[in-house]
């Protein structure tokens, strides 16, 4: 029994490190197309798809530290107070990510001004820091 048990245990933690491994691969696949997009001058686009990412991402954090997100449809800011409030990260990982969602907004909802270069270009880089930092 303690032999059948050990490996079920062995086979969870490879099926997570499979799943950790693509989904990471995915991710790198989504940034990599925002960077085509960036360059192209698309930068909603970029935006959207960079935020979408992060989003994502965040979701899959809580999801691994057992945070419950009361929102049917959880947005970044959502997934961010809840995963401060839960200690996953700190304040300034916290007002990082922050920062991101809202450049993300800007990209993808009509503002009263478009989203600069610079602040496409930090939500590209923000996201792949967040998603190669946290877990």
């Amino acid at each position: 029994m303690a032999i059948l048990y050990s490996s079920l245990n062995r086979l969870d933690s490879i099926l997570t490190d499979i799943t950790g491994t693509l989904q990471a691969n995915l991710f790198d696949d989504e940034l990599s197309a925002a960077e085509e997009l960036f360059k192209k001058g698309h930068l909603r686009a970029a935006g959207a798809l960079a935020g979408v990412t992060l989003e994502r991402h965040l979701a899959t954090v809580a999801q691994n530290h057992e945070v419950k997100i009361s929102k049917k449809n959880p947005t970044i800011v959502d997934f961010n107070e809840a995963l401060k409030a839960a200690e996953v990260y700190d304040v300034p990982d916290w007002r990082f990510i922050q920062r991101l969602g809202d450049i993300r907004n800007l990209a993808v909802h009509n503002k009263d001004r478009e989203p600069t270069q610079d602040e496409i270009d930090d939500l590209i880089k923000g996201t792949t820091k967040i998603i190669k930092t946290i877990f």
